[in-house]
């Protein structure tokens, strides 16, 4: 298929060199002209994806007539806070029944939408499938086997996501839970915020493994709120990548929470990094998001008030200790 990739970070170009491998034709748009310059001419990404050597046949670009233009398969890997404006820029190029794939992880913070709420709003009758799971980007460039989930009120949009990016190493799942997909998939970051805070202050494996079962909680709280199935949050895009980037060295959200949770401000810790650490952004929106809906999530609120409001994180964990004893289950 021709195929089109929105976003040429680090999880963009994995994609985009996922599909041209599986032998798709394949654009992927940069908003960066040296990005694009790297791709075609030194078959590499080495800002966002450094290491790599790309498949030949992927052509980068800057203009998204180039890049969508009769393209069969479109997948957006923006940063969440700019999707809407990157859809925006593209509408007049798609195709008419063109499937849109979301890759983006987040909550919009002026409206509070999920990704792929803004991309169906933005390109009205378009089938949205929205994909999530426990992926590092330089895990699927580096061909290390790999299982996602695509989500979509449309069945057939789903299964067609499904044949297009499954090849030997990369397995994916269908789901009809769009809503429990893609809370999973931008709380998870909050979390991993969370704990890696956990880990900067110095507390060990018991304190992350209950940090992140409570972190899992909340999630199915809002998701469940929401319209979600709370089983939605046991699979890869639910408890799958919240392990993953909770856990993993590779994850930007966990090593954003390791600097403040070593004392330096959330300036100092996201300064020079060429990489969004959407769990920052996510936090706002998250927290705005379950006072809408009137649900409680304690570990966002002490995730905001230790990024935004100066405070400490060394008191946190014990006040979250302190809270009020309950059943683990909600009723």
């Amino acid at each position: 298929m021709r195929c089109a990739v929105v976003g040429a970070g680090a999880w963009g170009t994995a994609l985009a060199d996922l599909l041209a491998c599986s032998g798709h034709t394949v654009h992927i748009w940069a908003l960066e002209p040296a990005v694009a310059a790297a791709i075609n001419e030194r078959r590499e990404n080495p800002v966002f994806l450094s290491g790599f050597s790309l498949a030949r046949s992927l052509v980068a670009t800057t203009s998204h007539s180039e890049a969508l233009t009769d393209a069969e398969f479109v997948v957006y890997a923006t940063p969440s806070q700019h999707l809407r404006r990157v859809v925006k820029s593209g509408i007049q190029h798609l195709e008419k029944s063109v499937v849109l794939a979301v890759a983006s992880k987040g909550i919009e913070q002026t409206t509070l939408a999920l990704m792929s709420e803004v991309v169906a709003e933005e390109a009205v009758g378009h089938p949205v499938v929205a994909i999530s799971g426990p992926s590092f980007a330089a895990e699927v460039a580096a061909r290390q086997p790999t299982a996602i989930v695509a989500a979509s009120l449309d069945a057939d949009a789903a299964m067609l996501t499904q044949d297009v990016l499954s090849n030997a190493t990369f397995r994916v799942y269908t789901h009809d839970d769009l809503v429990g997909v893609e809370v999973g998939g931008a709380l998870k970051n909050v979390m991993a915020v969370a704990t890696g805070i956990v880990e900067g202050v110095g507390l060990g494996n018991n304190s992350r493994a209950a940090l992140i079962t409570r972190g899992l909680a909340e999630m199915t709280r809002l998701g469940v709120a929401l319209g979600a199935r709370a089983a939605t949050f046991a699979g890869l895009a639910g408890i799958g990548d919240l392990v993953l980037t909770c856990t993993g060295a590779l994850s930007r959200n966990r090593a954003v929470g390791v600097e403040v949770g070593q004392g330096k401000t959330l300036e100092e810790a996201l300064a020079g990094k060429p990489t969004v650490a959407e769990g920052v952004v996510t936090t706002k929106s998250a927290l705005a998001l379950a006072e809408r809906e009137g649900v409680e999530m304690p570990i966002a609120m002490m995730v905001y008030r230790i990024l935004f409001d100066g405070h400490t994180a060394k008191r946190a964990v014990p006040e979250l200790m302190a809270r009020g004893l309950r059943a683990e289950q909600d009723e």
